[in-house]
Order: C-alpha cells, then sequence, then structure tokens
C-alpha cells in the first residue's frame, strides 16, 4: 500500500470517528487514489486534482466542483505530512447547484407501477410481493429508498402502525406513522415472507428471493425495469422519473391537500419536514416554488388574504 493510498485509509478513519459516514467521498477517494497510481503519481497536484475531477467529460460542471471539493478536503489533511502536497484553490471549478424540477407521478402512473411489480418472475413467490409492497411504501410514506430497505422487522410495528428510521440521512431518527390499509399491507407481506422463510436469514423486514435484505441498487434497477415496461421511460432511455420522486409526489400531494383545506401551511410546515426527515424545514419550504400548481395555490391564498385585508 502506497502512501497516499494509506493517507486516504487514515483520513477516512478520522472523519467517520467523528460521526461523518463519508459513503460517496469514500468511493471517490479510493477511485482518485487508483487513477494518481495509474499515472506514476505519489502526491496530490493540482494538475492531478483537475484531471481527475473533470472526469467524466459529459456529466454537470457541478459534479466536477463536487469531486475537486472531495479531494480539496482531504488535501488539507494530507498537506500536514506531505508538504509537497498542492492544495487545489477554492475558485477551481466552482458551479452552482440546480435542483431538478420532481417529476409528478399521476394515480394511473402509480397504479401501473405496483401492477407491474406485481406480476414480477418470481420462483419463490416473494420477489413481486417484495417490490409492490415495497413501491407502495414509498408512494404512501415519502420514505427514501435507503431508509425503506434499512428497515429491520423490529423497527415494524404492526400492532400500533408506525414504522421506526434509524439513523438515516444526517444522522436522524424518527417515527412515521401509517395508515391502517398501509399497516393491513405491511402484515400481509409479513405472513407471506415467514411462510416462504420460516426460518430467518436476515433482520430485514424486506428480503430478497434469497431471503437476505434488499439493496437500494437492486430496488432501483428493478424500478428501472418496470419503468421500461409500463413506458415511464422509453426503450432506450437512460434517464427519467425516478424512485425519488415518489418522495417527491408525497410531499407535493400534501401541501396541494393542506392549501385546498384552508389550513395554516406556516404553522404545520415543521410538522411535514419532520415526518419526511428534513434537516432544514427549508427543504420542504422548496416545493412551493418548484411545483406550479402548488405555487398556484400558495398565490391564490395570498390574494385571498390581501382582499380580506383591504375588506
Amino acid at each position: 500500500m502506497n502512501d497516499l493510498r494509506t493517507a486516504v485509509e487514515e483520513y477516512l478513519a478520522v472523519r467517520r470517528k467523528l460521526g461523518f459516514k463519508l459513503y460517496q467521498p469514500g468511493n471517490l477517494l479510493h477511485n482518485f487514489v487508483l487513477f494518481a497510481e495509474q499515472e506514476g503519481a505519489t502526491f496530490i497536484t493540482t494538475e492531478l486534482a483537475l484531471r481527475w475531477a473533470t472526469q467524466p467529460k459529459n456529466t454537470q460542471p457541478v459534479w466536477h466542483s463536487i469531486r475537486l471539493g472531495v479531494i480539496r478536503r482531504f488535501a488539507k489533511y494530507r498537506s500536514a505530512a506531505d508538504p509537497r502536497t498542492e492544495i487545489p484553490p477554492m475558485k477551481l471549478l466552482q458551479a452552482s447547484y440546480h435542483r431538478k424540477p420532481p417529476y409528478i407521478y399521476n394515480d394511473d402512473e402509480i397504479k401501473n407501477l405496483i401492477k407491474a411489480a406485481k406480476s414480477l418472475f418470481s420462483p419463490k413467490g416473494l420477489r413481486a410481493s417484495t417490490y409492490s409492497t415495497l413501491f407502495g411504501l414509498l408512494v404512501v410514506t415519502g420514505m427514501r429508498v435507503k431508509e425503506v430497505v434499512g428497515l429491520d422487522r423490529d423497527d415494524v410495528d404492526l400492532t400500533e402502525a408506525i414504522l421506526t428510521v434509524r439513523d438515516s440521512k444526517f444522522g436522524k431518527s424518527r417515527f412515521v406513522p401509517i395508515h391502517s390499509s398501509t399497516q393491513k399491507v405491511l402484515r400481509h407481506y409479513a405472513i407471506l415472507r415467514d411462510k416462504i422463510y420460516p426460518r430467518q436469514k436476515s433482520q430485514s423486514f424486506f428480503v430478497s428471493e434469497r431471503g437476505d435484505r434488499l439493496t437500494k441498487w437492486s430496488v432501483r434497477w428493478n424500478f428501472t425495469q418496470l419503468s421500461h415496461q409500463i413506458g415511464l421511460r422509453g426503450p432506450n432511455d437512460s434517464h427519467g422519473p425516478r424512485l425519488h420522486d415518489l418522495r417527491h409526489r408525497f410531499a407535493i400531494q400534501t401541501l396541494i391537500a393542506w392549501y385546498r383545506s384552508g389550513m395554516d401551511i406556516d404553522q404545520n410546515m415543521p410538522k411535514l419536514s419532520t415526518y419526511l426527515g428534513h434537516k432544514h424545514v427549508s427543504d420542504t419550504y422548496w416545493y412551493i416554488s418548484a411545483v406550479p400548481e402548488l405555487l398556484q395555490q400558495a398565490t391564490l391564498r395570498l390574494t385571498k388574504e390581501e382582499q380580506y385585508n383591504e375588506n
């Protein structure tokens, strides 16, 4: 193991002990070390960091900026032990992040997705039930994919109808109440799962055909296949509506329902933010400006309030 590779391992170990997960940065740093080794480099230079950060060429500038930022932070750490280290200047590859507008699934698209999932080939009769139930849970709770696949059996209280999301994004945990209809579907899935695997091979609530925990990659792969099948994506499309957009749909439908019922949005927004596990309530307010129908509802509410005040 060369000095640069050793330094990366030490850097990641130190930061993880401080509470940082560093999943993506860790992968990027290991990729950078491999690149440096192939280039015959034993220390960081700005030129080396730039050549690595701007790969691949067909990605958005903000991705290049993120990659260089990972190297910059590591270079600051490394410079204390290796004075040859160059720290890339802050002004290099600056790019602003433009949040992608959410795709709003309609009811028919949701029905088609669940129906197609129920028809997935399933030798043991579990795969179809697993994915149709999982996708349905994403729709009705707005949970993140990682949160759903991370659910253990003890996290799903089918008596009190409460899910416990542990150590999610930003290290936060929360309770997610579910509707009685969702409770019923989850119970039916649990019975089928335990019938097929009476001896549990995993603590996971959702399991694969092999009886082990699902990965978010397998969930997304199955979703992509179904997306092509039901027309959400064209036959050759590599991009299109995402699973994460189901989370957006939940937030947007909730806010629209609140506006239409006359609820105080400002008073209730922190509740939705907590339910979704957002770090800042501003992340939840973003939907109002991101979705035309929500912005229209907000404008109508403001107009009515102004007219009331004038009278």
